[in-house]
């Protein structure tokens, strides 16, 4: 699932280093959906330091074309993944366009927003996967808007099962920069978390929605 094990090292040791990923099994969070977690990702943060951005910019197109071929266009899905997904799409020279969880209830009613042709081949971008419902969403706006989706390219993901079950159904590969695994370890190899939180982590990553209840 990640585009190789190094760039998975440095992509996590990177998101760690700028709180972009908190780890806090003592005082867990609390999810919109409700659950409880150890960690919390905000991926977006990144936009903020311009060498980190430029790192993860670098590593998708470099992996994108590598993995799925140069596509016709990009698309980010809206809001996290915008900002990532215009860095991307600048880098490789190619068009842009967003796809909202839903339609604007005003205006023209988009989706999608940006130029779009029945038939080109999409790139998705995003920044997270937990459950992958949202990302999929996206999928299938493209795809009914007459798209060919090659893919989806995240920064990160947990790596729930659930979420493999929902790509494997949707018939979509995914590709991402880091994964909760290597996080794990190279949260432990740098002293971020200790062996008993490391547990922890792992127990959470089992059961997500019934952990700490």
């Amino acid at each position: 699932m990640i585009f190789n094990k190094d760039t998975a090292e440095k992509t996590a040791e990177l998101l760690l280093q700028i709180n972009a990923i908190k780890l806090n099994p003592k005082n867990p969070f609390t999810w919109a959906s409700g659950w409880h977690s150890p960690i919390y990702c905000d991926n977006r943060l990144l936009l903020s330091f311009p060498a980190i951005r430029n790192f993860v910019r670098d590593e998708f197109s470099r992996n994108i074309e590598k993995e799925f071929g140069k596509p016709d266009v990009i698309a980010g899905v809206a809001t996290g993944a915008i900002g990532i997904g215009i860095l991307v799409a600048e880098c490789l020279g190619l068009p842009f366009v967003y796809v909202r969880p839903e339609p604007k209830k005003h205006g023209r009613q988009n989706q999608i927003e940006g130029f779009l042709q029945s038939g080109q081949n999409v790139v998705v971008v995003e920044d997270l996967i937990s459950t992958g419902n949202s990302s999929l969403l996206a999928v299938e706006a493209l795809r009914e808007a007459g798209a060919n989706v090659k893919g989806m390219a995240a920064v990160f993901t947990y790596g729930f099962e659930v979420a493999k079950e929902n790509f494997q159904k949707a018939n979509v590969d995914l590709k991402t920069l880091s994964n909760y695994e290597t996080l794990l370890h190279l949260a432990v190899d740098k002293d971020y978390i200790s062996e008993k939180e490391l547990k922890t982590l792992q127990e959470w990553r089992e059961s997500p929605s019934t952990w700490n209840v």
